[in-house]
């Protein structure tokens, strides 16, 4: 993950986040995951409210938290040190947003949150983005008769905003209808993965699914606005040969793994 962000491309960096659930499904304590989203919540509500008020919030939870829990020593350590934790975060987050993060990518947040309207800059392409699927109503305009694509008012249509394509020829019907397969694809990975009496072939199984479906939560939000523009494609839509090989090679060790499962004693 570090040598991938040296070559400046955080959009392929964060799918490594995606291997949370394939150590979850090992054995990870679901603690991890717990306080992993509260500090993702955190960050977004320090950008949004102010740290002394939000630093208010947290101590007062943290000694709501203490009185409704039987009140030993060690109780009290732990809310101590999840309230520090916590705090530590909220102060973190100025110098991590304006020091770490790139202008284009704060830019991109702030139009995300609601704090900075560029609809002809940052927020273009989510805004022409929301155009084109809202146009397609339910059931679309019909293939390549989408103004917003066929028109390239939608920059990047063909890989990073293929969905709004999607959206926009086919509508809700055909976006839904993607959705599905796609639900269906994961299910069938997870299928597969549950089945093997290999350890190693078990953890790769999840890892294709962990990465699928951190790419379509990504590439979807994106499109829709309810995630910031990272540069994320959709798997097996999105135009580009490098990514149609990756995802295409994950599938084909997998089933090729899994051909020699019944030869695997346990």
């Amino acid at each position: 993950m570090a040598l991938v962000l040296l070559q400046n491309d955080t959009g392929s960096a964060l799918v490594f986040i995606a291997f949370i659930f394939v150590l979850y499904r090992e054995g990870l304590s679901q603690n991890v995951l717990i306080f992993g989203f509260l500090a993702g919540v955190l960050f977004i509500l320090a950008l949004m409210v102010p740290n002394k008020i939000l630093i208010g919030i947290i101590g007062g939870l943290g000694l709501v938290a203490y009185l409704l829990m039987r009140k030993t020593r060690n109780n009290l350590i732990v809310i101590l040190i999840i309230t520090v934790l916590c705090s530590g975060i909220v102060f973190s987050v100025d110098y991590a947003f304006n020091e770490i993060l790139q202008s284009h990518q704060r830019e991109r947040i702030e139009v995300l949150l609601g704090k900075r309207s560029d609809p002809k800059g940052a927020g273009y392409n989510v805004n022409q983005s929301l155009i084109a699927i809202g146009s397609g109503g339910l059931t679309g305009k019909g293939f390549l008769q989408g103004t917003q694509t066929k028109y390239d008012f939608v920059p990047e249509q063909s890989t990073d905003f293929i969905f709004c394509t999607v959206g926009e020829e086919w509508g809700f019907a055909g976006t839904a209808f993607v959705l599905i397969l796609f639900t269906l694809l994961l299910y069938r990975i997870v299928f597969i993965a549950e089945r093997q009496r290999s350890t190693y072939t078990r953890i790769y199984a999840y890892g294709v699914a962990a990465i699928l479906f951190f790419h379509l939560m990504i590439n979807v939000g994106m499109t829709i606005g309810l995630a910031p523009v990272i540069g994320i494609p959709l798997p097996f839509f999105s135009y580009g040969g490098s990514s149609l090989w990756g995802f295409t090679v994950l599938l084909f060790v997998l089933i090729k793994l899994d051909s020699y499962r019944m030869y695997i004693l346990r």
